[in-house]
């Protein structure tokens, strides 16, 4: 993830005060680590958050009016994107928020599941039916569903009409009330930020507003680790901005997917950002 950043100057020591901070080697995590370290939610929380905030340090002439949004954990570098947040604290946050969630993952038998194409609402009602919630809600024929494991086991094996049913490889039921002790741990944690308001335009995965409070903001992190992710509605606030063009920072590519489908004919542009040598196809009207 982090080979190709590592050539730009500045970024072993940036890394070096990130990593302090979050006390994880993130240059050993982010270039020779294997794959099943990295898979540990402990370790690619904040991993994703300081690559994220690497690449965007290096992007030119990024209006100052443009919009950010983030999708679950990625909701901490448009924090610290918009200055809610300074880096360190965005990428301290996650190791804090990657670990807890990770231990409330061990507690009990649980995991997720994409449930693709079906009426949303339709959808939503019968993982509520099945004892599951709706986690994230992703717009573009997408819901995935979090719970139980045998609960998810089930509707894998026997999808709702119309529907296609994915089992997810993850840690557990993220974005539900299983994540109760990691929200009370987070809290703790976000009480030794001071938080400044945003300064652009930054949108809530709660319910795709612009948020104008750092206090709120920072408020809506912690509690987002138990709550539905509305990446529907922050992709509908993002147009409701004018936003016609998007670009998603690395490890870049699924949220492009997403907009791709979702917004086609509305956003006419758009970039998954995944290397420094895809810098230039931001271009300088970024």
């Amino acid at each position: 993830m982090f080979t190709p950043w590592l050539e730009l100057d500045g970024t072993r020591e940036k890394l070096a005060r990130w990593s302090e901070r979050t006390g994880l080697d993130l240059v050993h995590l982010g270039t020779e680590a294997d794959a099943e370290t990295i898979q540990d939610t402990a370790i690619t929380q904040p991993l994703i958050v300081a690559l994220s905030l690497l690449a965007f340090e290096e992007l030119e002439n990024v209006p100052a009016d443009a919009p950010v949004a983030g999708h679950s954990v990625g909701e901490l570098a448009a924090a610290a994107i918009a200055g809610v947040l300074s880096a360190e604290d965005a990428v301290a946050l996650a190791a804090v928020r990657g670990a807890e969630m990770a231990k409330a993952c061990a507690a009990q038998p649980t995991s997720m599941a994409a449930v693709m194409l079906g009426e949303p609402e339709q959808v939503v009602a019968w993982l509520e039916e099945q004892g599951l919630a709706a986690a994230n809600r992703n717009g573009a024929g997408q819901i995935v569903a979090s719970g139980a494991t045998d609960a998810i086991e089930r509707i894998v094996a026997e999808p709702l009409a119309g529907t296609k049913v994915r089992a997810l490889k993850v840690a557990g039921a993220f974005h539900t009330h299983y994540m109760a002790p990691a929200e009370e741990a987070l809290r703790e944690h976000a009480a030794k930020i001071t938080p400044a308001d945003p300064n652009r335009p930054l949108l809530s995965n709660a319910d795709g507003a612009v948020v104008s409070s750092g206090a709120e903001y920072l408020e809506r992190l912690v509690k987002q680790v138990t709550r539905p992710v509305r990446w529907d509605l922050t992709m509908t606030g993002l147009v409701s901005l004018g936003v016609t063009r998007t670009v998603e920072l690395p490890p870049a590519g699924t949220l492009t997917g997403l907009v791709k489908r979702q917004l086609k004919g509305t956003v006419t542009e758009t970039i998954a950002l995944k290397t420094p040598a895809e810098l230039a196809a931001v271009g300088k009207e970024a």
